[in-house]
């Protein structure tokens, strides 16, 4: 679903969100790297039109956690909350799939954010979906609060800005594209799924989906990527991991997940590391196995009944 960011190409914001769904930008590009913001971006002095801080914590229902009302709590000084559930595509059957350009333009506008406004995002989870999009507030803010940096229960509503944004569909993969991919098995797809739900032997989050992967897909569970703490490893771990996996960053990439979420750390550690552009397939194991014929789902478990 994060994919958006990248697939709605305008400058700077969208820019900077390639980190999310493959930009173009390279490592140099301050509006998409890693971003190490510490303190300095909760001073009043610094947040304002040009720079926006969101809190984009989201769980799934599972869990029974809150994640609006944990942000009432707790949060970043003069930050706001971006809710995936009310930005994703309100008319799909499919969890947060890629909204249309002129809904994500009004509901982050209505965050304060305009195109020259430069994003930082962060969350509250142990797993870090915090790199999703923009520039990243690296380990979130668990290591925020271990640094003995400010956080506060008050919010202000900032004033609305114009944000106007531009499909670029090229970013986002289908299931057709992936199943002819899987016939002629031209790209790189990495699976950043547990290595227990890629093989088929842990439960899906979703309770009308069973586990497994589908033909050619690598598997590179997404917590792979971080370090005890929740901070996003170095070049070199990045890069031990993905030779590891087979994966040569030479070649073209698409990464997938569940929903199109934690697939995005596939294309941060590519980004970090070089890689021109990460493609994401937004409808991910959540469409694919509704889709999909019973031979085009490989599981350990009890897999796909004709």
């Amino acid at each position: 679903m994060f994919v958006y960011c990248a697939s709605l190409r305008s400058s700077p914001l969208a820019a900077a969100a390639s980190t999310a769904g493959g930009g173009r930008h390279g490592g140099s590009d301050p509006g998409s790297r890693l971003c190490q913001v510490a303190g300095r971006c909760s001073q009043k002095p610094h947040v304002g039109p040009k720079l926006r801080i969101l809190d984009a914590s989201w769980y799934l229902a599972k869990t029974k956690r809150d994640p609006r009302d944990e942000f009432s709590q707790t949060h970043i000084p003069d930050s706001s909350f971006f809710d995936i559930d009310e930005c994703c595509d309100q008319s799909s059957c499919l969890d947060h799939m890629l909204p249309v350009a002129g809904h994500f333009s009004r509901y982050v506008g209505d965050l304060g954010i305009g195109n020259d406004t430069h994003v930082v995002v962060y969350d509250t989870s142990d797993f870090g979906s915090f790199s999703a999009l923009v520039s990243v507030l690296d380990g979130g803010l668990k290591n925020w609060l271990a640094e003995g940096l400010p956080v506060t229960s008050e919010h202000r509503r900032p004033e609305r800005r114009d944000f106007r944004a531009e499909l670029n569909p090229a970013w986002v993969k289908n299931y057709e594209e992936i199943l002819e991919n899987i016939g002629t098995r031209q790209v790189q797809v990495v699976d950043a799924r547990s290595a227990g739900r890629f093989r088929g032997i842990e439960p899906e989050p979703r309770d009308d989906v069973l586990p497994g992967h589908f033909p050619g897909a690598i598997s590179m569970p997404f917590m792979s990527f971080m370090d005890a703490s929740g901070k996003e490893l170095g070049a070199e771990s990045l890069s031990r991991l993905f030779a590891a996996a087979g994966v040569d960053l030479q070649q073209p990439l698409w990464a997938t997940c569940g929903s199109g979420v934690t697939a995005c750390h596939v294309a941060l550690a590519a980004h970090l590391l070089g890689h021109p552009g990460v493609c994401v397939y937004d409808g991910s194991w959540s469409e694919w196995f509704k889709r999909a014929a019973p031979e085009h789902i490989i599981s350990e478990g009890e897999g796909k009944k004709p």
